[in-house]
């Protein structure tokens, strides 16, 4: 059964005559995002398409043979690879979440607007995605379904897949983009107390975001425990994050300029870059801006984020495409690494060894074995890379070092060595896939490169 009414709920609050407040007009949000501007579907299609395929036929391979997704716990399905960008809202409660994703659809005063107030209002990680007609979709729908991107959920348990819950509707902004909310952190309340695991819920989320909004309230700032949670689980993921002071016009220009230090001073010691995420200060809701208050400035402001979003749209293949590269890079890395453990462990093996003790004293001392300096010397890998060593103590404690095969044995006539393959495709496939996006031209694999034409393997890593 539908939880329709949790979530398409008026934003009327008892006794509110909200229409009398001028409503704020809201044209160049069309005009910015270019939703009039017809999509080039049919490249965009074929470009996926050719993406899945090299991922299918030169990576999954090696991920499968030497179980990368043991060690990563990030499985790439079909529906991750053609799944539109992602825009994700964390934040506080009632800082404004959802009423900017009803700002950006134009949701306001209509029947299907995500429901806000005052207090906590938003209990579920609520997904908003394109789809024929209007309709709520239940979490255990969601994660059922092969086609999405959602079906990894359904690890976090039934007490989240009951807090999971989809909204499809016909927008042209959501065919380019799925928006996510989040119900908001509430420093006085433990994860347990939730019935799922929040904070892992949140990390699957922004490991798959293009982009992160981290909104606030500035007549509210609060930087607690739950909070410096949150920015520690969005390390390395600086370059995606968009810091945005919502309702800045309740606010004197003075003490606007206040709390901006004030929230930077917060900030400062959980975001440890050189160059901090970019800050926005409006107020994202369709009412008119607050009188004396910096309109002109806000107005800009918010054009200046609808361009940002606009370009991780408009790049979204290429990012998906170098997000794909990315992981073929660590899936090489990672079987190599494997490779020079089961090797290492083969020559120090006799007849009269022990083999658990012999394995147990190179995966407690691996750089004695000069097991990751062998793999820096033979590739151009930047040591920046390679995962952690104790990583592997877990994966050979589950995956028994005797299951995995050299990779001078993963060849076959027709189908070719795993290694070339996989390299193949970060050195040749990939790139030249981007480069046909960006010239203009059909992209394409021919069955040559698909398969090596029957040609006789070569693995350069093959033991002498």
């Amino acid at each position: 059964m539908f939880k329709v009414v949790n979530v398409f709920l008026p934003l009327f609050s008892e006794g509110e005559d909200v229409t009398t407040e001028p409503l704020r007009d809201r044209s160049h949000i069309d005009e910015t995002l270019r939703l009039a501007t017809e999509e080039k579907s049919k490249d965009y299609a074929a470009a996926l398409q050719t993406l899945r395929k090299i991922y299918h036929s030169s990576i999954k391979p090696m991920e499968q043979a030497y179980k990368y997704n043991e060690l990563r716990q990030h499985e790439i399905s079909d529906g991750e690879i053609t799944s539109k960008p992602m825009v994700l809202f964390l934040g506080p409660w009632s800082v404004g979440k959802s009423s900017m994703i009803n700002y950006l659809l134009g949701l306001h005063e209509s029947q299907y607007q995500l429901y806000t107030g005052a207090e906590p209002t938003t209990s579920e990680f609520t997904v908003i995605m394109h789809g024929e007609k209007i309709r709520s979709v239940e979490g255990i729908v969601m994660a059922a379904d092969s086609s999405r991107s959602f079906s990894p959920l359904e690890k976090f348990g039934q007490n989240f897949l009951e807090k999971l819950i989809g909204i499809e509707m016909p927008h042209k902004l959501l065919e380019r983009v799925t928006f996510v909310d989040t119900p908001g952190i509430i420093e006085n309340r433990k994860q347990q107390e939730r019935g799922y695991p929040f904070n892992d819920v949140c990390q699957w989320f922004i490991d798959r975001a293009d982009l992160i909004f981290v909104v606030f309230d500035p007549t509210k700032l609060d930087v607690g425990l739950e909070l410096e949670m949150l920015f520690r689980q969005l390390k390395g993921r600086e370059s995606q994050i968009r810091i945005i002071l919502n309702k800045a016009d309740h606010l004197a220009t003075q003490d606007l300029m206040r709390v901006y230090g004030a929230l930077f001073w917060s900030l400062a010691p959980l975001i440890n870059v050189t160059e901090p995420p970019r800050v926005y200060v409006s107020s994202f809701w369709p009412y008119d801006y607050a009188p004396d208050t910096s309109r002109e400035l806000f107005k800009r402001e918010e054009i200046s984020l609808l361009e940002d979003l606009n370009q991780v749209i408009e790049n979204r293949l290429e990012n998906k495409i170098a997000f794909i590269r990315q992981h073929a890079i660590r899936v090489r890395i990672h079987s190599l690494l494997v490779d020079r453990y089961v090797q290492t462990f083969k020559d120090k093996m006799s007849f009269f060894s022990d083999p658990e003790l012999v394995f147990k004293e190179i995966v407690d001392d691996p750089d004695k074995f000069f097991i990751f300096k062998s793999i820096l010397a033979k590739t151009n890998v930047s040591k920046f890379d390679l995962p952690n060593r104790d990583a592997y103590r877990d994966f050979f404690g589950i995956n028994p070092i005797a299951s995995f095969k050299p990779l001078s044995t993963q060849c076959s006539y027709i189908g070719g060595c795993l290694l070339d393959k996989i390299e193949k495709a970060i050195t040749n496939e990939l790139p030249a896939l981007l480069s046909s996006i960006n010239s203009g031209k059909q992209p394409g694999l021919s069955s040559c490169e698909a398969t090596g034409c029957g040609e006789k393997p070569k693995n350069r890593y093959r033991k002498n």
